[in-house]
């Protein structure tokens, strides 16, 4: 329990925070959880999915980036 409420995400992967994330909503839709636990697990989920979701954003932007280069830039790289 104590890895999965860890609040230090800054230096996780995107898919260590998935898995983490996937990990929290697989305990909350058993049901096995108490209310206070449930609660814990709730804030975390939404850290992780706010990371995720910001992750997401940045290669999203890069890849932007990437296509949107100048078609110079592109044949300078080539060559």
């Amino acid at each position: 329990m104590k890895e999965i409420l860890d609040k230090k995400i800054d230096n996780l992967s995107y898919e260590q925070a998935f898995e983490k994330l996937q990990k929290i909503i697989q305990l909350l839709e058993e049901g096995n959880v108490s209310l206070d636990n449930s609660i814990k697990y709730y804030e975390q989920g939404i850290l992780l999915k706010d990371y995720c979701e910001k992750k997401l954003q940045n290669a999203e932007m890069k890849i932007r980036t990437v296509i949107n280069k100048p078609e110079d830039s592109k044949k300078d790289e080539r060559d």
